[in-house]
């Protein structure tokens, strides 16, 4: 374990300002220095082995900072003035309430696919097997009910969806 020691004492301070220069902190760059250390001993005697301990030592300091940035979350301070908006939820709840009158307008067979798959949550297998449809029968039903109901509701409600397919607008249908 002497070549780690020697390598260690060696290169230590140049890995340390290398690590507090890439993450800008003190402490995180301690942890991670001693994440390298620790990953260095536990090579036990093929540490010895290594033709340039720098370099690995390098190697593995630049493994662990990309490890700890992929992982990291990065927050935002948010404005003390910042307030709820609760626009949102009474957007979703009055489209929610449009809902049942525009299903009630499809046909059976869409308003059932709809109801099943989208709603309830069934699989379109199970959904085909209990109509006694082919699995692509019912994925066709299904996407084609899809659409209808989006055009009821573009009808009824007057939705208007933007270029990614959220809903960007509507009027409440009384």
């Amino acid at each position: 374990m002497n070549c780690l020691t020697s390598a260690w004492t060696l290169h230590a301070a140049e890995l340390r300002g290398w690590l507090r220069h890439r993450v800008g902190n003190d402490a995180l760059a301690d942890d991670l220095l001693q994440d390298l250390f620790l990953k260095a001993l536990r090579q036990g005697e093929r540490f010895c082995e290594l033709t340039n301990a720098r370099a690995w030592l390098f190697e593995v300091a630049r493994n662990l900072l990309a490890d700890q940035l992929r992982v990291a979350h990065h927050m935002v301070d948010l404005p003390e003035n910042l307030t709820a908006q609760s626009d949102d939820v009474d957007t979703v709840d009055t489209l929610t309430a449009c809902l049942p009158r525009v299903l009630s307008e499809l046909s059976p067979q869409d308003r059932e696919a709809i109801m099943l798959c989208d709603l309830q949550g069934m699989a379109q297998a199970d959904f085909a097997q209990a109509s006694g449809l082919s699995l692509s029968a019912a994925k066709s039903r299904v996407q084609r009910a899809r659409v209808r109901l989006r055009s009821q509701m573009s009808l009824a409600c007057q939705v208007q969806v933007d270029a990614i397919g959220r809903v960007a607008d509507f009027v409440p249908r009384q």
